[in-house]
């Protein structure tokens, strides 16, 4: 069975490269063994998306209205790729 892969989208003239990048960084430390790849993909438009390479979206900026908090999607990745995973302190409330 093949490692899921997840896309970060950024919008580019928005510089939102460097949110990007970290949260790529954070989603490979915690992720690393679970995932087949993580691929930046930039855009415009203002947009900041997360999403399987599938297209099944795990956060929206747009939709959320807000950018996400590292917890907030290291618990929607685990959600959709490992459910039963624990995430130490990104768990606690």
């Amino acid at each position: 069975m093949s490692k899921p892969v997840i896309e970060i989208h950024y919008c580019r003239t928005c510089r939102f490269v460097l949110r990007a990048t970290w949260m790529a960084q954070e989603l490979l430390f915690t992720f690393g063994d679970d995932l087949g790849g993580l691929t930046l993909v930039p855009d415009d438009g203002g947009v900041f998306r997360v999403q399987m390479a599938d297209g099944t979206v795990l956060f929206d900026r747009h939709a959320a209205g807000h950018f996400p908090e590292s917890k907030e999607l290291k618990q929607l990745v685990r959600d959709a790729i490992v459910p039963g995973k624990d995430l130490g302190h990104s768990d606690k409330h």
